[in-house]
C-alpha cells in the first residue's frame, strides 16, 4: 500500500475528487465493455453532487486519501437484518490499482459492520479487473443475469463473500 494512505469516511467536500476517481476508474475499467456514451450518462447520474450527498447520508462511504487527494473509495449499503451488506463499488484511480488499497477499503467495510455475515456485489462479467480482485478476496459467484444498462445489455454476475468474525 502507498505509505501514509488514510482511509476515512467521506465528507461533503470530497465530492469533486470522488467524481474524478469514478470517471477515471470507469473509463479505464469499462473501455471496450460499455460504450463511452453509456459510461458518461451513468457517471453523470450516479455520481452527481445530489446523488453523492444522498449516499453520504444513507450509506457507508469510505475514501482512501494519499498526499491530500482522494485516490479511491468504497460504498456500502446499510446492513440488512440477515447480516448481508451490499458493496456498491470499490473504485481506485488507475495508477494506484494493485497496491493493496482495494483490500484496505474492503476491510474497512467488514470492520464497520459488527454483525456482517456476507458482502454481496454485482459486477459486469467482462470486468476482469474487478472480477480478479473479488476472486482473490474469496468472493464466490452465486448468480448470473443480463442487466439492461443505459440501453446496453451487460452480462452481470452476483458474487458473495462470507464473513466469519470471531
Amino acid at each position: 500500500m502507498l505509505t501514509n494512505t488514510i482511509v476515512r469516511t467521506m465528507k461533503i467536500e470530497d465530492i469533486p475528487q470522488i467524481q474524478k476517481v469514478a470517471k477515471e476508474s470507469w473509463n479505464a475499467t469499462y473501455e471496450g465493455i460499455i460504450p463511452k456514451q453509456a459510461q458518461e450518462s451513468f457517471l453523470q447520474s450516479a455520481y452527481s453532487d445530489k446523488m453523492l450527498v444522498r449516499r453520504l447520508e444513507q450509506s457507508v462511504f469510505f475514501v482512501a486519501e494519499w498526499d491530500d487527494r482522494i485516490i479511491g473509495f468504497a460504498n456500502y449499503s446499510q446492513m440488512r437484518k440477515d447480516g448481508e451488506v451490499e458493496l456498491g463499488a470499490i473504485y481506485l484511480s488507475p495508477g494506484v490499482q494493485g497496491k493493496g488499497l482495494g483490500t484496505v477499503l474492503l476491510q474497512a467495510g467488514i470492520d464497520h459492520f459488527d454483525d456482517v455475515k456476507t458482502i454481496m456485489i454485482n459486477v459486469a462479467k467482462d470486468n476482469r479487473i474487478g472480477r480478479n480482485f473479488y476472486d482473490a478476496k474469496g468472493f464466490q459467484q452465486i448468480a448470473e443475469f443480463d442487466d439492461l444498462f443505459k440501453g446496453q445489455l451487460i452480462e452481470t454476475i452476483t458474487m458473495v463473500l462470507k464473513i466469519d468474525k470471531k
